[in-house]
């Protein structure tokens, strides 16, 4: 994929957190990374000259991109952990050990402790996890015994066993982290109590744990016991900083299939996430058309079975957000309420709703991806409601852009087929124009394109967009006839907002149907060359190659030099300015600089 093609598509990605992934031609998948913005992430491979030649190997081999959106860093991190670990591509780097990340496991006993572990064991224990910190793990633990009395031995603490009086209470029983159970005081539903608080403060649920340790701070601080009253805000500091582990792997939800549809007239999305081993391994929305008003049942249940066939799915588990009658014997349809199935459906629910807002854009926007007599048919609209001489086959179009007035540019893009042909785009630095004068500067970039398409024997467009409205037309005109070019395209001015079209000469405007696939392309045009011209600002100004005489003179800054263009409008004004209206704007010093240097050219 080249830089170029990687821009037909660069709009699509989200800027959302996730993972994506790499394909070559033959489908082979060579690399997965996570990111914090896909867009921004996958952009920097395309935008950047890489000195890494297996960097600029991997580029050039990449024939298609797939992400999937999480809802944080932290799940981009473990999600694309887990599949490089399950995939090996082979740009990515070959994970030699067997780390995994840790969980916090409730165990499976009388009295069940809570404790680190990296091994998940098919005991009938809890797993909650994993963690990308085994630090904050650590201070999870630390705060849940500050805040609740369990046992940490490791006692077989069965009920005949603690009959047996053997056992007897250790130090962590005297400094109160216990309240020991292995000599029988404390009753196991006591104990249930502090295991409920536990699982909520894990689970996320932090509220009716943070409420107790509120009404203990405040009866000590009432009792004027503040050593007290910190030391039970502390724990409430504590635990509000403690985020909820992820769902994206889990130990928990092992091998399933999650669905999630959206609706919209005639057409139906599904989104799918296959999850293997608690790990999200494949995201995939399809369209789908209904053709007699079928329900949603019937179009998820229709969906399901083929992309299970599609995936050559195996999971016996089906997630939906609502019931369906599924034929398959043997699969368990689940429907869930709260936890980490939830929060997959959620994020099912997420992937789609961006398919289906880009679908939007794109329809609404775009020709890219349609067929030639689709595209062939917009532009026939085009040319009819424009009552234009030949089809727009070639069309061009102009905007200037500047910055709080200073640093005049220009850019124009060109579309071809009704889609963007951005190898043909040009960008313009002013050079005839003093100052800021719009129309000027119009009149210079319309005249130099022609011109040199002239020089160079190019096809002209067929219709050229002037954004700016009638003064601007005007001096594009004026150009036009410079070159001897009337007659041999149509040249129109869109006005900013209102997005009426002048043609030279008309004093009245023509307005295009909202809804037409007319102004739909005129729209993605405009919006391009917004775009472009913004962009290539931004990049002058960021790479400071704006000059101009101003900051010529020695002591005298790009800032300051900012600083009067944005008042005079230009350095011929701020040659003419008097010394008192220097001094007002910039000071003494600075002003005597300027004088003099202006003064003495000038002699």
């Amino acid at each position: 994929m080249t830089a170029a093609e990687f821009q037909q598509v660069a709009h699509t990605l989200p800027t959302d957190a996730g993972i994506y992934k790499y394909f070559g031609a033959d489908g082979e998948l060579l690399y997965i990374g996570k990111a914090k913005s896909l867009r921004k992430r996958v952009s920097s491979y395309f935008v950047k000259n890489h000195d890494n030649y297996k960097t600029r190997k991997l580029v050039e081999t990449i024939h298609h991109i797939e992400f999937t959106i999480v809802d944080s860093e932290q799940d981009a991190f473990l999600l694309e952990n887990s599949l490089i670990k399950q995939f090996q591509p082979k740009y990515n780097i070959n994970l030699k050990d067997d780390k995994s990340y840790p969980f916090i496991v409730i165990k499976h006993e009388p009295f069940p402790r809570i404790f680190l572990t990296r091994r998940i064991i098919r005991d009938g224990s809890e797993y909650l996890g994993p963690f990308t910190s085994v630090g904050r793990v650590r201070e999870v633990l630390e705060l849940i015994k500050y805040s609740i009395p369990l046992r940490t031995c490791s006692l077989n603490l069965s009920q005949q066993n603690i009959n047996k009086g053997k056992m007897k209470v250790c130090l962590e029983y005297h400094l109160g982290n216990c309240k020991g159970p292995c000599e029988g005081l404390q009753t196991e539903e006591d104990y249930r109590e502090g295991l409920q608080q536990v699982k909520e403060i894990l689970r996320g649920n932090l509220t009716p744990v943070l409420n107790i340790f509120r009404t203990r701070m405040q009866e000590h601080a009432a009792n004027m016991e503040f050593e007290k009253a910190e030391i039970e805000r502390k724990k409430i500091e504590g635990l509000q900083a403690y985020k909820a582990r992820s769902a994206i792997v889990s130990a928990t939800v092992g091998n399933v299939d999650v669905f999630t549809i959206l609706s919209e007239g005639n057409f139906a999305y599904v989104n799918y996430l296959r999850v293997l081993n608690g790990t999200i391994v494949d995201t995939k929305t399809v369209t789908l058309e209904k053709k007699l008003e079928e329900s949603d049942e019937e179009v998820m249940a229709y969906a399901i079975a083929y992309l299970r066939e599609a995936f050559q799915s195996l999971a016996r588990e089906i997630i939906l957000p609502f019931a369906v009658e599924f034929p398959e014997e043997g699969i368990t349809v689940t429907i869930p309420k709260g936890g980490d199935k939830k929060k997959l459906l959620d994020l099912s629910t997420k992937n789609v709703n961006y398919f289906t807002e880009e679908l939007k854009k794109k329809k609404m926007l775009q020709l890219e991806g349609k067929s030639d007599m689709e595209r062939k048919k917009v532009l026939y609209q085009l040319q009819a409601d424009l009552e234009l001489q030949d089809l727009p086959v070639h069309i061009e179009c102009f905007d200037n852009s500047n910055f709080q007035g200073s640093y005049p540019v220009s850019a124009c893009v060109v579309f071809k087929d009704g889609v963007a042909s951005k190898k043909d785009y040009r960008h313009f630095n002013i050079k005839t124009v003093e100052g800021i004068n719009d129309f000027a500067s119009m009149s210079e970039v319309v005249y130099r394109r022609y011109n040199r398409l002239l020089a160079e024997q190019q096809p002209l467009p067929q219709l050229v967009i002037i954004d700016g409205g009638k003064g601007q037309l005007g001096a594009a005109m004026d150009s036009i006839n410079k070159l001897n070019l009337i007659g041999s395209m149509t040249v129109v001015g869109l006005a900013k907002n209102e997005e009426e079209i002048f043609f030279p000469g008309d004093k009245e405007s023509i307005k295009l149907p909202y809804d037409s696939e007319s102004l739909k392309l005129i729209r993605r045009i405009r919006d391009e060359v917004h775009r472009f011209g913004i962009t290539f600002h931004r990049l002058k100004r960021s790479k400071g190659t704006f000059k101009n005489e101003l900051e010529e003179i020695r002591g005298i800054g790009e800032s300051t030099a900012t600083q009067l263009l944005q008042v005079f409008r230009s350095v011929n004004k701020v040659k003419q300015a008097s010394m008192e209206e220097l001094v007002k704007e910039v000071g003494q010093k600075k002003a005597q600089l300027i004088w003099q240097h202006f003064h003495e050219n000038l002699r």
